[in-house]
């Protein structure tokens, strides 16, 4: 029997990052999307020490050994473990960062440090200063302060010595680098080659400017990082609004505990201790040795420079067919079910249907669920666009969305002002799910039309997440999702949903059921099988019970994005089980469950991860598929998904995120296969209207 049944949810989170790391070095990536795959790989390691690093520091400074939330591993080795392989994979995208530069290089493109410049470059970059930078620039001297300033953990700071010519003395200081000017440069230059320079280093180009008040004999400035605890504490205080105790939580984070130090390798010993000192940080935290340049997320802003040819190929979202954005999208809901797979096809179908409702005489009111949201946001904009024409909003909006409560508090102040309706939660659960249901009078009766998502309902993320949405006027289904809202007012009282699968209280009971039916079907001999599409599974118990369906004959394919701490195809264990995670130009974020059932096959879309959280302390939505056509169309992007040779990585015990074989096969990268499919069916359609034409 093998060793171990389990894959440490930490170290699995990390092989993702490191696939995501695996595009910033592949050849037959774009170059500069190979840049902005580094600078993703960058911020999901910020994310990731903010909140699960931070997780596992506090219950090791509590005491608490942790070994029964990590697998037989105590907090404080799992956190040495973590430090060990952040440091080899910073390290490693350090490597893959001058790689790229060099090939840049070949591409007549030059990131240049402030010792590079030439005379031209200098004048323009004086002027550059001391128009643009010097005036944003924040700078503290720290000797004679009493307090040490709270570094902020999502901005850059250049931490100074300052040598005197009296006495030697050192002087220390640090300067914030500008999180609102572009963090890159680009030069003048009369020729065909382009220069770039990171702003870090025009500060270290005018330390003279900076500092020519003192009279020193030496500078010099390397870059430092601070990533702090994110999680949020709430007050208990009744008196206080929810919305009042988030804003505060919010607040307060800015002075977290830090969780993790970034430095240049080359700084000063002295100047280390001294930044290491005052700020309390010590061998218990993830101190890491870093390149001259932090906060590489920036490189997701990189400047395209018009180099296009350097950068995928842009594919248009295509129309949904049989769906027009130019007519009545509700009148086409009405006769059968939609299904939208952005980025594929066009996320302005949903912006859409709710403009259409906010206009149409005969709804009246909107529900909806809201999670991220864009920074301007065509779906707020649309929702008090209905509350103007009299319509009834409710909007269920998460305030603990991680990382976008300040821009979800923004806009409930908003909604509010606009007469909006909010409902903020449940106590103990996050609102996860992605609903809306709206009412229409039609012939003196309610009908009700809505949608039913697997991601955000945001135009920004739908560009580069693949998420499907399911347009429909269902009355049964459209009837639960109602339930939901009357769960959120009334949740003590708990719903009954006939045809929803809804999180916290049925989630687990049922797929336990479905996986249950599958094993049964197995063991009477039938064929049978699951496709499980998912970003994390990391729920033992769900696992333990994929292991029952593998031992019972059940042939499962998962295709996890993320995190997942199963071990697949153990003989004995997992078998029939086969896991792979796609990473490349999208971000794959769909949930799609598929059920064979013995050759009744049922599908399922979800707002819900096979994760604890999502099972049994969020509020989620799966929907069944009962349209034949839109069933058809999700098993069949399932198998494209499946049949990638390119970019899919197997899961395993070893976390090597070793590629698929390819063989003999040709090469089939299934994203671009999955657009090709939907080309198919829009170029089917028009063929179909140009026949019907010629018949005429």
């Amino acid at each position: 029997m093998f060793e171990h049944r389990y894959i440490d949810r930490e170290k699995s989170w990390l092989a993702f990052n490191a696939r995501v790391l695996q595009e910033a070095a592949d050849d037959s990536v774009p170059l500069l999307d190979r840049l902005r795959f580094l600078g993703i790989f960058s911020n999901n390691l910020d994310e990731f020490f903010r909140v699960r690093f931070a997780a596992i520091r506090r219950l090791s400074l509590s005491g608490i050994s942790g070994e029964k939330y990590f697998g037989g591993v105590t907090a404080q080795q799992l956190i040495k473990d973590i430090t060990e392989i952040v440091i080899e994979q910073q390290s490693e995208s350090l490597r893959i960062l001058n790689n790229i530069e060099e090939q840049l290089g070949t591409e007549n493109i030059f990131i240049i440090h402030e010792n590079d410049i030439n005379k031209e470059q200098e004048a323009f970059l004086k002027d550059f200063f001391i128009q643009k930078l010097s005036p944003e620039l924040v700078t503290i001297i720290l000797n004679d302060l009493a307090e040490f300033p709270v570094l902020k953990d999502s901005l850059g700071y250049l931490a100074v010595k300052l040598v005197m010519k009296k006495n030697l003395e050192v002087r220390y200081a640090i300067i914030e680098i500008p999180k609102m000017i572009n963090r890159f440069v680009v030069l003048p230059s009369p020729s065909e080659k382009q220069y770039v320079i990171l702003i870090d280093d025009v500060i270290r180009m005018h330390l003279s400017s900076i500092f020519n008040i003192f009279n020193y004999e030496s500078v010099s400035a390397h870059m430092i990082k601070i990533t702090r605890d994110a999680q949020l504490d709430i007050d208990s205080d009744l008196s206080k609004s929810m919305l009042e105790k988030i804003s505060t939580s919010v607040k307060d984070r800015r002075i977290g505990e830090p969780v993790r130090f970034i430095y240049d390798q080359e700084i000063d010993k002295d100047t280390l201790k001294f930044f290491l000192d005052k700020m309390n940080i010590d061998a218990t935290d993830s101190i890491i040795p870093g390149g001259r340049y932090h906060n590489r997320r920036d490189y997701m802003d990189f400047p395209n420079l018009g180099r296009f040819d350097l950068l995928y190929k842009k594919n248009d979202p295509l129309p949904i067919p049989g769906l027009s954005l130019e007519g009545s999208i509700l009148e086409k809901i009405a006769e059968k079910d939609y299904l939208l797979n952005a980025p594929y096809q066009s996320f302005a179908y949903l912006i859409k249907f709710l403009r259409e409702a906010a206009l149409d005489p005969k709804v009246t009111s909107i529900k909806i669920t809201l999670y991220r949201l864009a920074k301007n946001s065509q779906i707020i904009s649309s929702l008090i666009n209905a509350a103007k024409n009299g319509k009834k909003v409710i909007v269920q909006i998460e305030l603990q969305a991680r990382f976008d409560e300040a821009s979800n508090i923004s806009y409930s102040e908003q909604m509010q002002t606009e007469g909006i309706e909010l409902i903020f939660g449940i106590k103990g659960l996050k609102v996860h799910s992605k609903v809306c249901v709206i009412e229409r009078m039609e012939k003196n009766k309610i009908k009700r039309y809505g949608f039913i998502s697997t991601g955000n309902f945001n135009e920004t993320t739908a560009k580069i997440y693949t998420d499907v949405t399911l347009f429909t006027c269902h009355p049964q289904i459209l009837k639960d999702i109602s339930k939901i809202f009357e769960f959120f007012d009334i949740n003590y009282k708990v719903q009954r949903y006939k045809h929803l699968i809804v999180s916290p209280q049925y989630t687990r009971h049922r797929f336990v059921k479905l996986i249950d039916r599958e094993i049964a079907h197995a063991i009477a001999g039938r064929k049978t099988f699951m496709k499980l599409k998912m970003n994390s599974l990391s729920d033992l118990a769900m696992i333990d019970k994929l292991y029952e369906a593998s031992n019972a004959g059940v042939k499962i394919q998962l295709e996890v994005r993320g995190i997942c701490s199963l071990i697949p195809g153990v003989k004995g264990l997992s078998e029939n089980i086969e896991a792979i995670s796609i990473v490349d130009n999208y971000l794959e974020h769909s949930r799609v469950y598929i059920f064979g059932n013995a050759g009744f096959t049922e599908v399922y879309i979800s707002s819900a991860d096979f994760m604890t959280r999502n099972i049994d302390a969020r509020v989620e939505v799966t929907c069944p598929i009962y349209d034949q056509e839109i069933k058809n169309e999700l098993i069949d992007n399932f198998d494209i998904g499946w049949k990638g040779n390119v970019k899919a990585r197997y899961h395993s015990y070893k976390l090597d995120n070793k590629y698929r074989v390819r063989n003999d096969n040709p090469i089939f990268r299934a994203q671009l296969e999955t657009y090709k499919y939907y080309q198919r069916k829009v170029e089917l359609i028009e063929e179909l209207k140009e026949d019907q034409i010629t018949q005429e």
